[in-house]
């Protein structure tokens, strides 16, 4: 995957397996999902219109939540931190995660670079745990 935004891989299982393990690998690193966009089923249901299926998870770690808004009280603005699972026409299925450190760079304070590097490990940690 190359975007600046963000990072991932493409998977060798299944959509609903790669959806399973993701959350498993989130819990793993102290994250829950907060919200679940099933965008499929919303473009279908509003659109009539139908393409793979495509999940995006917000995911939130409280503690470093609890850090960045102590630091920043509107970077709730750029939380939770959002991943894609989606399916492509071809049947791979692909796993993407919004760059923490390119988000907060966008808040222009060089002390929250400690804390975007952390919460990227951990999503770095989630991807490299997939099959």
């Amino acid at each position: 995957m190359a975007i600046s935004y963000g990072f991932g891989k493409t998977v060798a299982c299944s959509f609903d397996a790669a959806l399973e393990k993701v959350i498993q690998e989130l819990k793993k690193e102290g994250f829950g999902v907060l919200a679940e966009i099933d965008v499929a089923a919303t473009l279908k249901e509003k659109l009539n219109q139908n393409m793979p299926p495509y999940r995006i998870l917000g995911a939130c770690n409280p503690a470093l939540a609890h850090q960045a808004l102590s630091q920043e009280p509107s970077i709730g603005l750029l939380l939770p931190c959002n991943l894609v699972v989606r399916q492509d026409e071809a049947g791979r299925v692909h796993v993407e995660v919004a760059d923490p450190e390119s988000l907060l760079s966008l808040v222009k304070r060089p002390e929250m670079a400690p804390l975007a590097r952390q919460v990227r490990e951990k999503l770095e940690r989630v991807i490299a745990a997939l099959p």
